[in-house]
């Protein structure tokens, strides 16, 4: 009853062993390793050692349905589910039970019931995807800070632990260890960690930012443990990128060019920056983002088409006409049903943060299981974390903003232990426009993240980091002249 299914690879069972001996922990392997895998044989040691009454998973509502499948996949553990609802989670709380299953809006919402029943039993808890809860402000990462003192265990798990941001650590471990690795001032340590513009023009600050990074997964060394795939442990298919340029439709060169000279006043000045915060700025720059993707999102009066959905369409009949599937991921839900409509000849779904998650989930098994239906198109909302999709082996990116995370975990959703083919991202950028400088922010991110989860050192780091974005984004705000 309390044995796995299946055998693990090396690498899960010397993580599920390294979890299983801590009171806390966290498993950092890279998307698509099966961390959901270790995550279940440390629950099934746990009871059978008969060290907790009782493990409590919390996941995104969007993905208990997969936490479903996977523990009956791997063990004979059937979960009680806990959800918002109150009438029904009274049973939850008042039945003895090995196995919890809940999502992160119950945590909040039952905060009191949870105090209570925490009290009365050894409950060890799992967060999955555990950057949900790295804003330390948030009511929810507050409600989380609140209960760990009264778990038994604590284990978060994420493949990105930086998200987007090297402080973006900082609830996550606060949650386990209440600040005993990374201090207690979460303002001060982001102070620390952030990426700002004048890095680029100090080479000491620089210096000096390089061995914070690289610090930080020492730190936390004694209780996280991470695999990645280029490790040389797991043998997965390759992955090619492929940077797809696009020119503009006239229509829409000139909304952009009209948008980002309105733009440029509110944040150059005198040549120079007026702030160094790139969240900050991107959501001035939303609106070109989404020109250079679909006009049509923020002008009704727009009806060509775009200029990146030629070359989609054509990338995308080569890749169907191989009898191979696609993913085509977008960031605006809008965006996501004009594709669906548009790609109708090769059987697109939509998937997005608009559709109930019942019909998610349906969407997602109709996907892998009919052939003819050769394109899923998703926001990664909706469906960059915890799904398996295999059958297919090319992800499109149509449009990125700034998450860091969006990026790496959609792109994994087919490079993952399972698959068997080679896998192809492609990145679709509008030439000379803030797609440019999207792609560069993102890889300097990944690059930082990198540092801070101790897959490069500092030396490496500095020879890849070239903090030209900021200058990247001041010539896609001027423009070309010659245009």
């Amino acid at each position: 009853m309390l044995e796995p299914k299946y055998k693990a690879f090396p690498y899960q069972e010397e993580a599920a062993e390294f979890v299983a001996a801590r009171d806390y922990a966290a498993i950092f392997h890279e998307q698509g390793l099966g961390k959901t895998k270790i995550a279940i044989d440390v629950m099934l040691c746990w009871l059978q050692r008969r060290e907790v009454d009782t493990i409590l998973v919390f996941t995104k509502k969007g993905l208990v349905a997969n936490w479903l499948r996977e523990f009956k996949a791997h063990s004979e553990l059937a979960p009680l589910v806990l959800t918002e609802n109150s009438t029904k989670n009274y049973y939850v709380f008042t039945t003895p039970t090995r196995l919890v299953l809940s999502h992160f809006e119950a945590a909040k919402k039952e905060l009191r019931r949870f105090k209570a029943w925490l009290s009365s039993r050894r409950v060890a808890v799992i967060i999955d995807e555990s950057a949900k809860i790295k804003n330390p402000e948030a009511d929810l990462a507050k409600a989380f800070f609140e209960l760990s003192p009264l778990f038994a265990k604590r284990v978060i798990m994420t493949g990105t632990p930086v998200a987007n941001r090297p402080y973006d650590l900082w609830a996550q471990v606060f949650f386990l260890d209440s600040g005993a690795s990374l201090g207690t001032d979460f303002k001060e340590f982001k102070r620390e960690t952030d990426l700002t513009a004048d890095l680029s023009h100090d080479e000491k600050a620089f210096e000096a930012y390089r061995r914070r990074l690289e610090s930080i997964n020492q730190r936390i060394a004694a209780f996280s443990i991470r695999e990645t795939k280029d490790g040389g442990r797991i043998v997965l298919p390759s992955k090619e990128f492929q940077r797809i340029e696009c020119d503009w439709e006239p229509a829409q060169f000139e909304l952009y060019r009209q948008v980002r000279e309105e733009l440029r006043a509110l944040i150059v000045r005198d040549g120079k920056l007026i702030e160094d915060d790139q969240e900050s700025i991107l959501k001035r720059l939303l609106r070109l983002v989404q020109i250079s993707s679909n006009p049509a999102m923020i002008d009704d009066s727009y009806t060509a088409e775009p200029g990146k959905f030629e070359p989609l369409y054509n990338l995308l009949t080569d890749i169907t006409g191989r009898g191979e599937k696609a993913i085509v991921w977008t960031n605006f839900n809008w965006n996501c049903e004009w594709l669906v409509k548009k790609l109708a000849p090769f059987g697109a779904h939509p998937l997005n943060g608009k559709m109930p998650v019942e019909r998610r989930n349906a969407v997602v098994n109709w996907f892998l299981e009919n052939p003819e239906d050769q394109v899923l198109v998703a926001t990664p909302g909706a469906a960059k974390e915890g799904l398996t999709l295999t059958v297919a082996n090319h992800v499109i990116f149509y449009d990125r903003t700034y998450s860091l995370d969006d990026y790496l975990q959609a792109q994994d959703r087919i490079h993952r232990v399972s698959q068997t083919r080679k896998c192809y991202v492609y990145n679709m950028l509008m030439v000379d426009s803030v797609d440019e400088w999207v792609d560069s922010l993102l890889e300097e991110k990944r690059l930082a993240a990198q540092l801070t989860q101790g897959d490069i050192d500092a030396k490496a780091y500095a020879e890849r980091a070239t903090l030209g974005f900021f200058a990247i984004l001041q010539r896609i705000l001027a423009g070309n002249q010659n245009q």
